[in-house]
């Protein structure tokens, strides 16, 4: 594989060509690495999540001089107890999940995919990888672990998903946080179509424990935009009621229904401080790993 056509492997539709789950993480993680070193973000390395910047009181014999003739900037290798990381990654597998426009892979695709790729990425940087999956309620649960023959057992956890049941964001996230009980990163992958005020209280509840947490919010353009054409058979994933509609009558209302529901996890995330990411599944992926380094970065340091 040439080295310049790497970046392709960040894009969805090219990643759910691929056969395995093993090789998608591979990829993307590999094409986003060598982003970075293309990229504005020169020097902004996955290794930089081992470092924090040097502070007045460090030993300069823990300075690494190779980072300094880089980036011309003092950083102080750390610790090991002081970089390992608890993440847990928490995928809403329920049937709106299941949804996609054409062209676009579905919203489980799209988050089975994401996580794949950030459980890779973390694994080599020695982090310790959990995994929960949902719909009505909590489905799996795979403790953290830093090993890569545990990772395998993640990502064939991943390439099993099957998108089922009804939508429990809300329930199933306080089922999650009472049971998370060691402090870590937790990111959810959802679309969040379940009550907002039940969905929000689940999120301060991870906070009240004290996690750090990312919202990956994933939606398909379709959703978002709600540009169906002049008629339309709409079908409810959860039940399977159809409703005949022209959609173009709706569609203002609906986009306007759709950026207020946008902005209220917006706002009450910045008041909580948790990162939210929205994403749709026509966002290359190197969108959602910079958000997950930048984090990692703010923790680590």
């Amino acid at each position: 594989m040439r080295q310049d056509n790497r970046s392709t492997y960040l894009r969805p539709d090219v990643v759910s060509r691929l056969s395995t789950m093993e090789m998608r993480a591979r990829l993307v993680v590999e094409g986003f690495i060598t982003g970075l070193h293309k990229s504005p973000y020169h020097g902004f390395s996955v290794e930089f999540a081992e470092h924090r910047q040097y502070m007045p009181g460090d030993e300069i014999r823990r300075v690494d001089w190779k980072v300094f003739g880089r980036t011309d900037r003092y950083y102080i290798k750390q610790f090991e107890e002081e970089t390992n990381l608890k993440s847990y990654m928490v995928l809403d597998t329920s049937r709106s999940m299941q949804f996609h426009s054409p062209g676009n892979i579905t919203k489980l695709q799209y988050a089975s995919y994401l996580s794949a790729a950030l459980a890779y990425l973390m694994m080599r940087q020695q982090d310790a990888v959990g995994l929960l999956t949902y719909d009505e309620v909590l489905q799996k649960y795979l403790p953290p672990h830093s090993t890569k023959v545990y990772l395998k057992s993640i990502l064939m956890e991943l390439e099993r998903l099957q998108a089922a049941n009804a939508t429990g964001t809300g329930r199933a996230l306080n089922m999650a946080a009472e049971r998370l009980h060691r402090r870590g990163l937790v990111m959810i992958f959802s679309d969040l179509f379940d009550d907002p005020d039940q969905v929000l209280s689940a999120l301060k509840h991870f906070r009240y424990n004290q996690h750090e947490v990312i919202l990956f919010h994933i939606l398909d353009p379709r959703e978002r935009n709600f540009d169906f054409g002049r008629d339309a058979i709409f079908r409810d994933m959860e039940n399977n009621e159809e409703m005949m509609t022209q959609p173009y009558q709706i569609q203002r209302a609906y986009q306007e229904a759709m950026r207020d529901f946008i902005a209220r996890y917006k706002k009450e995330c910045r008041e909580q401080r948790i990162d939210y990411v929205l994403l749709d599944t026509a966002t290359p992926f190197d969108t959602a790993l910079f958000e997950y380094l930048n984090k990692r970065r703010k923790i680590g340091g």
